[in-house]
């Protein structure tokens, strides 16, 4: 594999960032780059980018897209005030995990986390994703919390 390079996305990523969503059955929560829906991709790109508390990243292995993740940047009253990350929506490409590629996206996160003034990096993975579970505990996460969700 050749070295990654990673940068905020930009509106040219962003087919390649839904076809990543795509290949992922659970986690793609319907996800489809198609005519009718990219309108709504789009809004919610120009959302984050315009959103000082969120980026979104993309892994590039020379001009390919291999891999994703956002970072939401919360302010918190709790720990003094230290300032949480949330991970979110990290998506490798399904014929490149298992490669490294994951594990160098989480620590640019890290990095970009400290970089922010960071105090912790949290995530939430779904429950049957033994393998993530697995790989984020490798990275030295640890399981401190239950999560919750509810659609609106």
């Amino acid at each position: 594999m050749s070295a990654l390079t990673f940068r905020e996305a930009a509106p040219q990523d962003l087919e390649a960032i839904i076809r990543l969503h795509e290949e992922d059955e659970l986690g793609s929560h319907g996800d489809a780059w198609t005519p009718e829906n990219r309108p709504a991709y789009e809004a919610a790109f120009a959302a984050i980018a315009q959103s000082s508390e969120n980026s979104l990243f993309v892994a590039l292995d020379r001009d390919e897209v291999v891999g994703t993740f956002q970072l939401t940047f919360i302010p918190n009253l709790t720990s003094r005030g230290a300032l949480r990350v949330k991970v979110e929506s990290v998506k490798v490409k399904g014929a490149r995990r298992s490669g490294g590629i994951g594990s160098q996206m989480m620590i640019f996160a890290e990095e970009e986390a400290r970089r922010r003034g960071a105090g912790m990096l949290e995530l939430t993975s779904n429950k049957t994703r033994t393998e993530a579970h697995r790989f984020y505990e490798r990275l030295g996460y640890t399981r401190s919390h239950e999560g919750f969700k509810k659609k609106l």
